[in-house]
């Protein structure tokens, strides 16, 4: 029996996972609005639930676990953008849904043979959104005019719940828009009419297309039922998008709970600052893969912090990073994984603590477990049948001196004479060498006057 603990922001407390059906298992995450390429915070959630997912699928079974990751395909942002650029809706969406999912696969995240895996796109979905709509109605939960269709807030007495927010309080701390169609400035829309060069679809009242959030209660519906196990997403969804779905989808279907557990992951900055455009430090994940930067890498900085904190990229965790990797790749080696190793289970099984895995990991690789370090990675997804290219060049001459430094600096640290420490980095920047050394451990990488004949006297 698995013995899982997760974080459910909507009791505000960790409580132990007990799904509503041990042989069916089920996740909803929200995924991408498909207009562009995906930014490094798009990865965030994408990971996060990525590594509950492979969790889970290990402690139940791979054929127990369905995860649902939408793909939203008609939204105002997306029409603006295909307006730009002077191109159908459709050809954008298509283009934009292939970019994100090369991308995410250079992250770890190729579920393209997973049956487990669904992917709805909302446009597939239109009919289920009009029908629940209409429960809403009926249930006088919501109402329609002007070809607009809205939730009553008021209706649902529970509303603000999830986000701990009173309806007074977000009426005096949100920006809602004011419309004369509107019973109370906080309902939202459901249905809105369509212009003749917009998306739009017949519905019972009048051509139109879906609000964002209706969508997700439509589709995680019409796939996993009306009580499903887990729903996901960033921190920044918690309000409105996840508390409009609660409403919505407990009141269309009052028979079922919806999500049982709600897990949110908190947002990224890039060098301690907001991410942005205007500071110069906004990088989709294409960005870091043309600069040569591997997905692997990219995973590992990700996982290096726990979900529910803020997450701070650098550059200097990316060098890190691909320090420990190449490391672990010359440990792990070839052949057959072994078992993972039980306290890896039980980190990420503690609220999904992924920075406790790879310390679990750093001791792996110190006894030179190779079988146990093989699983481990495999389990984190960090590691392929094959050791990449990028990987390989750390096996050759460098590698094997990077560790001797190592071996000089830790006799260092307990005798303080660092002599023999300062000869080698000497020697080696005299061979053309750049010597990077960090708590991680140490990079040697070939630079401006390498001579790898050189290398062999400091051997």
């Amino acid at each position: 029996m698995a013995n899982i603990t997760l974080y459910n922001s909507r009791t505000r407390r960790k409580e132990r996972f007990e799904p509503l059906d041990p042989k069916n298992v089920r996740m909803y995450v929200c995924g991408p609005t498909v207009y562009d390429r995906a930014h490094i915070g798009n990865a965030r959630p994408a990971i996060v639930f990525d590594m509950l997912y492979r969790l889970l699928r290990h402690e139940y079974g791979a054929e127990h676990v369905t995860y649902v990751r939408n793909i939203t395909d008609v939204e105002d942002k997306i029409m603006e953008r295909a307006a730009e650029r002077g191109i159908a809706i459709a050809d954008l969406t298509r283009e934009t849904t292939g970019w994100y999912h090369a991308d995410m696969a250079a992250l770890g995240m190729d579920y393209a043979d997973d049956p487990q895996f669904r992917e709805p796109h909302a446009t597939d979905y239109i009919g289920e959104m009009i029908a629940m709509i209409a429960r809403l109605i009926e249930g006088g939960f919501a109402y329609a005019r002007e070809g607009h269709v809205l939730f009553r807030v008021k209706a649902y007495a529970e509303y603000g719940a999830l986000s701990g927010r009173s309806v007074d309080d977000m009426i005096a701390g949100a920006r809602v828009e004011v419309a004369p169609y509107k019973e109370d400035p906080m309902d939202f829309v459901l249905w809105k009419p369509s212009d003749p060069d917009q998306p739009g679809w017949g519905s019972p009242w009048g051509r139109g297309r879906p609000g964002w959030h209706i969508e997700c209660s439509a589709m995680s519906h019409a796939i996993l039922g009306e009580s499903f196990d887990i729903h996901g997403g960033g921190a920044d969804l918690t309000f409105p998008h996840h508390e409009n779905e609660v409403a919505q989808s407990r009141c269309a279907h009052p028979e079922g709970e919806f999500a049982r557990v709600w897990m949110h992951n908190e947002m990224l900055q890039v060098e301690g600052r907001k991410m942005s455009k205007s500071l110069g430090n906004f990088f989709t994940v294409r960005d870091l893969l043309d600069q040569g930067v591997p997905g692997e890498v990219i995973r590992f900085v990700f996982l290096s912090t726990h979900y529910r904190k803020p997450m701070d990229w650098t550059e200097a965790k990316r060098r890190d990073a691909e320090a420990v990797l190449r490391k672990w790749y010359r440990v792990a080696g070839e052949g057959a994984p072994g078992a993972v190793p039980q306290p890896v289970i039980a980190a990420l099984s503690d609220d999904l603590n992924t920075h406790g895995a790879l310390t679990e990991a750093h001791r792996i690789a110190a006894e030179g477990d190779g079988p146990g370090l093989r699983a481990t990675l495999a389990l984190l997804g960090l590691m392929g049948a094959a050791v990449p290219d990028w990987a390989a060049e750390g096996c050759g001459p460098l590698a094997a001196l990077a560790e001797k430094l190592v071996s000089l600096r830790a006799a260092a640290m307990d005798s303080k004479d660092f002599s023999e420490v300062d000869r080698m980095k000497a020697a080696l920047v005299d061979a053309g060498v750049e010597v990077r050394m960090s708590k991680a451990g140490v990079e040697l990488l070939p630079a401006e006057g390498y001579d790898p004949a050189k290398l062999e006297a400091i051997r």
